[in-house]
């Protein structure tokens, strides 16, 4: 079990929240002089070691968050997100059920809302809840060898740790749906299996190959990540998953395609009759862009929102020049931003950034990897 997080002084949650309180005032001129929020939080710490933050400075902190976001080139749409405030729970089986609710509302027919939910913070009496569970939707991997994983081999660890624990598994597909894992305040971590009628889920085909269909490809419509934390003004909510829409490079470039993967790239170009003996016959490039094709033109044939490596791109640098006129820096990981295809063909590779830390984030504290692969579990 990890050790309990480090908590901070009072000293350090008040500067944090003299920042944030400032930061709020400042960008919603309608709330007025900040000095009397100020004295009300200081008189606050003083007395409990911690604040509560008004609904309206939770919804304004998560979204300075994600427009803080790093390795985020979705940022644009950042005052678009929908704060779901469920700071009352948190017990294993209300959050495991506000989960599920979650992925309904954001899912929204196909048409992805960007949407976090706020779960219990942290306290100086106890820790908040966490959610172990890399993202809320993950594929199970059946086996710990490449040459026989069915499945997700990146979520084998979880899977084996949950068939220890009683899970009876799947159907033994390579898409079947892993119970969700969270772990409530003063309880130990538990599974709860996803509902179906919380996943909408997209079949993977090709354009200009139907043969494509009797592969069985699909992927998850949600990508909403559930181990890291919202940090806002010194205050450290542990369990807050929030999602935007995909950008297709994300599965057919990545979860289709890595190695350690799906790794659909050798299946693909022999599909296209591609010569796979050489690299230097780019066969590797020809079938991802194949795969991609076929992850955007599937998501566009279901509805499901999706955006596309080019479109993100310019709107990423919209982004940077809406902030410079508002005189509000941009961080930003080239690494990250930057697409794992086509990436020279795409205006923010041309350009450098500046990884800057925020005290207002998104971010992985110490064991939230290890969670994720299930270590510990058992």
């Amino acid at each position: 079990m990890e050790k309990l997080r480090e908590r901070s002084t009072t000293t350090q949650v008040w500067a944090a929240a003299e920042e944030f309180v400032r930061l709020f005032h400042r960008e919603n001129p309608q709330a007025g002089d900040p000095q009397a929020r100020l004295a009300a939080v200081r008189a606050e710490i003083a007395e409990t070691g911690t604040y509560r933050h008004t609904p309206q400075e939770l919804a304004h902190g998560a979204r300075v968050a994600w427009r803080n976001s790093n390795r985020c080139i979705g940022r644009l749409y950042w005052n678009s997100l929908r704060v779901r405030d469920r700071r009352h729970i948190g017990d294993a089986d209300a959050l495991a059920e506000e989960c599920f609710a979650h992925l309904r509302e954001a899912t929204n027919g196909g048409r992805i809302r960007p949407t976090i939910t706020v779960f219990a913070p942290d306290t100086p009496d106890r820790p908040g809840p966490l959610i172990w569970s890399e993202q809320l939707i993950r594929y199970a991997g059946y086996g710990d060898h490449p040459s026989l994983t069915v499945g997700d081999p990146r979520n084998a660890p979880l899977t084996s740790a949950l068939l220890a624990l009683g899970w009876r598994g799947g159907a033994g597909t390579p898409f079947d749906l892993l119970p969700l894992v969270v772990q409530g305040v003063d309880d130990k971590p538990r599974w709860f299996d996803t509902p179906a009628d919380a996943v909408l889920e997209v079949p993977i085909e090709h354009p200009d190959d139907p043969g494509w269909a009797e592969w069985g490809l699909r992927w998850h419509a949600v990508p909403a990540i559930s181990n890291m934390c919202l940090e806002i003004g010194g205050i450290h909510y542990p369990a807050a998953p929030f999602n935007g829409w995909y950008m297709g490079t994300e599965i057919g470039a990545r979860n289709l395609a890595d190695t350690d993967r799906y790794n659909l790239l050798p299946a693909v170009g022999r599909r296209l009759g591609l010569d796979t003996s050489s690299d230097r016959s780019l066969w590797k490039d020809r079938a991802l862009v194949e795969l991609n094709r076929a992850v955007l033109h599937s998501y566009d044939r279901a509805g499901v929102t999706i955006a596309d490596h080019h479109s993100e791109s310019r709107r990423f640098l919209t982004h940077l020049a809406r902030e410079e006129r508002k005189g509000r820096e941009v961080g930003a990981d080239w690494s990250w931003i930057v697409p794992p295809i086509s990436g020279a063909a795409t205006p923010v590779f041309h350009r450098t950034y500046e990884d800057r830390p925020s005290a207002t984030a998104y971010v992985h504290h110490p064991g939230a990897r290890e969670r994720a692969l299930g270590r510990d579990l058992v």
